[in-house]
């Protein structure tokens, strides 16, 4: 808080002024739904294609370098076979033709082959470089060892070593097998290129594909967020036009938000016409203040009889517009969303019996009689004033609109969980599609016969809102001539 101290006038004047910082909000990032959408339709779609892509290609290179060393020790195991049955280490005389053989086999499949002995010196060499060298590999001394095996090199290549065993198992040397893997690279190189082709063919169809389906997606939900919009701005008539030969959650959202839209229109049609039946209701008694009193006003030597007279209507029409306000009043508590209620363990017995004798001079004046029935002590937890002033009004209603002589029934029963309280009454009765309606605010069956009752039209709007506050529920069946009965139902505990 700064204190500025200025001089106005002659005097002092001290001004506080407190200092606000003014955060600038920063708008979140937007991103559209439809992106969204794209995006995970993109990872879900292609990334699990190029893992099966890769994952194929590796499992078939795994797959023919595998085969590949089979082919090799196959090979290596024959030529072994071979040099043990031509005694080709031992005996000069066949050295020739077997080393023709090895060339043949070598040149054929383009192996290269080297035939050691027991020392790990070559004997033979299908390229003839490593003749008479000694060569010193893992595969050369897993071999001398008894063991085949077949190795992959880091340079890209295939080592196949094959013992050479006589017939008392002598280690007498061995035969190494050395193959490239090109044409295996090769192959994979096509392969890798045909599924790349498929891949981009499939991943173009699938973009489209997600390009529709997000668009199907998202396009209703564009149309709801600008018809959200528009009601937002006051335009309650707006509506989604739904496709009906397909059903899901987002037509469901649809339907939904139409029906809010129904509900917010009729809203608005029950403010605009309670905001007119307020003003016409109110209206009235003011034009016949105004009429009275512009009526003593523009006359002369007026006599004290007519003042009285004139001054006793104005403070009736003053009394009537003081009950529709208090009315009003009532009824804007009950529809706030957290209206305090006093709930306490009530005899309703004692509560309508107390109502009754309160409405007595009400029913004498005409002569109407008003019967109580009660099947027994019924407790229940109500807010003791406002659902005395729900069954007055339904008791007070069923004296007003029943003829002279004629009789008010009022019943209170009640089972394990409900209390049931019912007014009926031998009055003028309601027509059949008016029922529903004389909860509405204002609304009147006979307005002129109201009218002369004194009533505001807010009564049973009243009751219907004090039974709704109590969890319970109003049931109507009434004919016209016959007359109306009212059956209230409130729960006995309200925990419940």
């Amino acid at each position: 808080m700064n204190r500025n101290t200025s001089l106005q006038n002659g005097e002092w004047v001290t001004i506080l002024t407190k200092k606000e910082q003014v955060f600038e909000k920063k708008k979140p990032f937007y991103i559209s739904l439809r992106w969204i959408l794209l995006g995970t339709y993109l990872i879900i779609g292609l990334v699990p294609l190029l893992l099966i892509s890769s994952t194929l290609l590796y499992s078939m290179k795994g797959y023919f370098i595998e085969e590949r060393k089979r082919e090799l020790l196959g090979q290596a195991n024959m030529i072994s076979g071979q040099i043990i049955s031509s005694d080709y280490l031992e005996n000069d005389g066949g050295r020739d033709e077997m080393e023709e053989t090895i060339l043949e086999i070598s040149q054929g499949n383009k192996y290269r082959i080297l035939v050691l002995d027991a020392s790990s010196v070559v004997v033979y060499d299908s390229g003839y470089e490593e003749t008479g060298k000694t060569v010193v590999l893992p595969e050369v001394l897993e071999a001398l060892q008894n063991k085949d095996i077949a190795n992959e090199q880091e340079n890209g290549s295939i080592y196949a070593a094959a013992s050479i065993v006589d017939s008392d198992s002598t280690r007498m040397g061995v035969v190494l097998i050395s193959d490239g893997i090109e044409d295996i690279e090769d192959i994979l190189s096509e392969i890798s290129s045909r599924s790349d082709t498929l891949l981009w063919g499939l991943a173009i169809g699938l973009l489209i594909l997600m390009i529709v389906m997000s668009r199907i997606f998202t396009r209703p939900l564009l149309s709801m967020t600008k018809i959200i919009q528009r009601m937002s701005e006051g335009y309650f008539g707006e509506r989604l036009q739904m496709n009906g030969r397909v059903h899901n959650e987002i037509v469901d959202l649809g339907i939904a938000c139409n029906e809010m839209a129904d509900q917010l229109d009729q809203v608005e049609s029950t403010r605009q016409q309670f905001v007119s039946n307020v003003s016409h209701e109110l209206k009235t008694p003011l034009s016949s203040v105004k009429v009275l009193s512009e009526a003593i006003l523009l006359q002369e030597d007026v006599p004290k009889e007519m003042y009285v007279e004139f001054l006793h209507d104005i403070n009736s029409e003053v009394d009537r517009m003081t009950a529709i306000i208090n009315d009003l009043l009532t009824l804007v508590k009950l529809d706030q969303t957290e209206v305090p209620l006093n709930f306490a363990e009530t005899s309703l017995n004692q509560l309508i019996q107390g109502i009754i004798k309160r409405m007595q001079p009400l029913a004498m004046v005409k002569d109407i009689t008003i019967a109580y029935k009660e099947s027994g002590e019924v407790l229940a937890q109500v807010d003791e004033v406002k659902l005395v002033l729900a069954v007055s009004n339904l008791i007070d209603n069923a004296i007003k609109y029943s003829s002279a002589e004629g009789k008010v029934e009022v019943t209170l029963e009640a089972d394990h969980q409900n209390a049931f309280i019912t007014v009926a009454d031998s009055g003028i009765g309601i027509p059949e599609d008016e029922v529903g309606r004389i909860f509405d605010r204002f609304y009147r069956v006979d307005k002129t016969r109201d009218r002369e009752t004194g009533g505001t039209g807010l009564g049973l709007s009243i009751t219907h809102g004090t039974v709704r506050m109590h969890k319970g529920s109003i049931k109507v069946t009434s004919k016209e001539d016959e007359g109306t009965t009212i059956m209230v139902r409130i729960p006995l505990h309200q925990g419940q």
